[in-house]
């Protein structure tokens, strides 16, 4: 029986790009199917959040995600440019943001062609793996999208037809977060129990593995 579990996700954290990674490997391996659903950032759904946090919170927060990423034997750097733009000297964060938006949408139409997840892990490496300056500009997220078997093109066509519905995907898939249980990412939701981080994923294989997780044909995992 193949297992389920819904994934909320941001791109603009780096928790969710420190666990890609090995959701890809689980799913290449074990009989098990990921529903990519995308969120908003926080700092997008709740302007504010930033500006009123202890500034510990984020001090340990840089530490922690190049820590995370050493640990992991993953290369990270934060963006450039960063996927929200932030005004550093208020810690707010403006209502017009020029790439968080496309991002998203590029994310719902990924997972709408069967190929959720991998997009999410070849554009979150490019993002935050420090490899590439101005990832947004020239030929990076097409080359990206291509990696994961999507044409960017056909996808940024299908946005601009139908904006309202990615967006209201977007929204829908918060409201579903929340009654998942929590409002962070990375958010995996299995069998209706909520592992918060890329901390909880080996909890998460546990789990699955308690409810019949089987290797695929030809792994040895």
């Amino acid at each position: 029986m193949t297992l389920s579990y819904d994934l909320f996700w941001s791109f603009r954290s780096p928790y969710s790009y420190l666990v890609a990674r090995r959701l890809v490997a689980l799913e290449r391996d074990f009989d098990v199917r990921c529903n990519v659903r995308i969120v908003y950032p926080i700092a997008v759904r709740q302007a504010g959040f930033f500006a009123n946090s202890d500034p510990l919170w984020f001090s340990y927060l840089l530490r922690d995600v190049y820590r995370c990423g050493e640990f992991l034997g993953l290369p990270f750097r934060w963006p450039r440019p960063d996927p929200v733009l932030m005004d550093t000297g208020t810690r707010t964060y403006p209502v017009e943001q020029p790439h968080i938006h496309r991002l998203s949408q590029l994310g719902v139409a990924a997972a709408e062609r069967g190929r959720g997840l991998a997009f999410l892990d070849e554009v979150s490496t490019l993002i935050w793996s420090g490899a590439t300056d101005d990832w947004h500009l020239g030929d990076h997220l097409a080359e990206a999208a291509a990696r994961a078997g999507l044409d960017l093109a056909e996808m940024d066509a299908a946005i601009a037809a139908d904006t309202a519905h990615f967006h209201d995907t977007i929204e829908a898939n918060q409201v579903a977060q929340r009654a998942g249980g929590h409002y962070g990412v990375p958010l995996m939701v299995f069998n209706g129990e909520p592992f918060f981080g890329q901390d909880r994923f080996d909890q998460l294989q546990w789990r699955m593995a308690r409810n019949g997780l089987a290797a695929r044909s030809g792994t040895t995992a």
